[in-house]
């Protein structure tokens, strides 16, 4: 029997990929996704093991790649959209991606409502962690502040613009508090890991 869920994480995927644990600890496998969307086929409780990873900074060539390469491990791989665009036709930028990932729009050889990887494992009690070696971790962090690095410039910027108003100031500045958090938590992450490879040494 399969059933369905609507949710939305926007680009909170520590708290996905919890979701998804919890459900396969409940028997649900993941078989397929949509925008708010996820299906669940029943399962042996506790058989699978989800994480999920940010790669909209990539091209489309890099992320197939990518995905291709942890199909070839046997994960099974998802792609999620981080935001809820229903237009037939979009272009964005995307100013902190790699070279080939900033420009994204809904064509079908693009990376547009494909930020975000699903990987499903059979759980063997390990935990599931993609990025293993401490210089790749650090890598893979750090490309995930760029955008947090772009959204809390822009939210100052608006906040600064709108000052005269309060109520804009505030929710400006609310935005702008948010993505200095996120960098801090990613700051604090890069220095346990550098700490780590010190003591290593």
């Amino acid at each position: 029997m399969s059933i369905k869920k609507k949710r939305f994480f926007a680009g909170f995927m520590k708290l996905q990929a919890k979701w998804l644990n919890s459900m396969a600890s409940k028997g649900y496998r993941l078989v397929k996704t949509g925008k708010l969307e996820y299906e669940f086929d029943e399962c042996e409780p506790g058989k699978y093991m989800y994480t999920v990873e940010y790669v909209g900074d990539r091209s489309w060539e890099e992320e197939e790649n990518y995905k291709g390469f942890l199909e070839s491990f046997g994960y099974k791989v998802f792609y999620k959209n981080i935001n809820l665009d229903y237009s037939t036709y979009k272009v964005t930028y995307r100013p902190w991606a790699d070279k080939g990932g900033r420009v994204s729009s809904t064509a079908a050889r693009s990376t547009y409502n494909k930020e975000l990887l699903i990987v499903e494992k059979e759980n063997d009690g390990k935990p599931f962690e993609l990025h293993t070696e401490s210089e790749d971790r650090v890598g893979y962090y750090k490309r995930l502040s760029r955008p947090w690095y772009f959204a809390g410039f822009i939210s100052l910027c608006l906040a600064i613009i709108t000052w005269p108003n309060k109520v804009p100031v505030i929710i400006f500045g609310i935005l702008t508090l948010a993505c200095a958090a996120e960098l801090a938590i990613a700051a604090c992450r890069i220095h346990k890991i550098n700490k780590n490879i010190k003591i290593e040494e």
